[in-house]
């Protein structure tokens, strides 16, 4: 019989399962895959639940990889939904609560069609599934456990799909062949604090804050590559919590977002923004201290047999052929990469984190068709 990914959809929205918790969402996914004849284990670690689980024997000479996570974000404002965002409700051809589009849809279609796959043709190789609920979180005891995990054990993938949402509008316009790097830089300012009117008895770390971010903000990074756009630097906060109009502040921070191509690394970026703080210090006598939080450098699957076997899967179930961009912000794709080569391929996710997070009923069912046929050619 074959497995229904909407009713699958709707039975994972229904567990809520925020970031780290698993709300029943990994325990239903065991059931369902352990019937199916694979092999599951629990990798949970630090309180966070992740699922890895193997169809085939380990070692195959081919072994085709999913990759998703069952964390959501929080729902916000409750009250402010149209349906219950834990309720997985079907109305006027939507599916609707949080995780629906992110990414509870792709879990289950991925989840649908390799049960499918391997009850009906059985392949000469392996097929794994590895889900994890630390995706929205800190990434730290996620994905990257199922990782450290597998090269402990001796398990391996040959290549790995994430059924991440890519598409803009439409199903099958757009899977990701890779991702911009990202970091953010946090500026702390010491001065001297002092009488407004009397700025020459006091040394304004405010200044040298406002120097630094428009050398940091007017400075063009580069001008994109073959794959990807430009690298971008938003400037996301100054503060200094400062009410008073007649005093100067002893302390300013400042944050900064740098969404980076292959032109950069955090290295050299980190480098790059060390020595413009150190020139504004030298100019104006205010100490900038700097610390640097790297969420994944930038990374791309170049095409290949890989981008090629998807492509095709979604032209022949769609009769769309899919950009292969690497644009947007970060996924577990960044941590795949290291293990073997890695495609994202998933549903519209206009409505992701929103409130009223929904998904079209129908791109349920046809996402599983092309993540069938996506086995069905590897294996074939």
């Amino acid at each position: 019989m074959s497995l229904d990914p909407v009713a699958l959809t709707a039975d994972l929205v229904r567990c809520p399962s925020v970031t780290p918790e698993e709300g029943g969402a990994l325990r239903l996914l065991e059931g369902i895959l352990t019937d199916a004849g694979f092999a599951c284990t629990r990798v949970d670690r630090n309180g966070v639940p992740n699922l890895f689980a193997r169809w085939g024997r380990q070692g195959a000479n081919r072994t085709f990889g999913f990759n998703g996570h069952i964390d959501v974000v929080p729902v916000g404002d409750a009250a402010a939904w149209t349906h219950d965002p834990f309720g997985g409700e079907i109305s006027d051809g939507w599916l609707w609560g949080r995780g629906a589009t992110d990414m509870k849809s792709g879990v289950a279609a991925f989840v649908a069609a390799a049960v499918d796959f391997v009850r009906e043709t059985p392949p000469d190789g392996a097929v794994i599934l590895t889900i994890t609920g630390d995706e929205e979180g800190d990434s730290v005891d996620g994905t990257v456990a199922l990782l450290d995990w597998m090269a402990a054990e001796g398990e391996a993938m040959s290549v790995c799909l994430v059924g991440e949402p890519t598409c803009p509008e439409h199903l099958g316009e757009m899977m990701k062949i890779g991702r911009r790097g990202s970091m953010t830089a946090f500026f702390t300012a010491r001065g001297v604090q002092g009488h407004s009117a009397y700025p020459h008895r006091a040394r304004n770390p405010v200044s040298a804050v406002a120097r630094l971010i428009d050398r940091l903000a007017s400075h063009e990074l580069d001008q994109g590559t073959e794959h990807f756009d430009p690298s971008t630097l938003a400037v996301t906060t100054i503060d200094t919590g400062n009410p008073a109009t007649n005093v100067i502040p002893a302390l300013c921070r400042a944050t900064v977002n740098i969404r980076f191509n292959d032109l950069h690394t955090g290295t050299s970026l980190t480098d790059w923004l060390a020595a413009e703080a150190e020139r504004v210090q030298g100019e104006t006598g205010v100490a900038i201290d700097m610390t640097v939080k790297i969420s994944g450098e930038s990374f791309l699957t170049p095409p290949g047999s890989l981008s090629q076997l998807v492509a095709d899967a979604v032209e022949a179930e769609t009769g769309i052929r899919p950009e292969g961009s690497t644009s947007g912000g970060t996924s577990d794709a960044r941590f795949v990469r290291a293990h073997c080569p890695v495609v994202e391929f998933g549903l519209v996710g206009k409505t992701m984190h929103q409130v009223d997070e929904r998904v079209e009923v129908a791109q349920i069912p046809a996402l599983k068709a092309i993540y069938k046929r996506v086995l069905k050619e590897y294996f074939a």
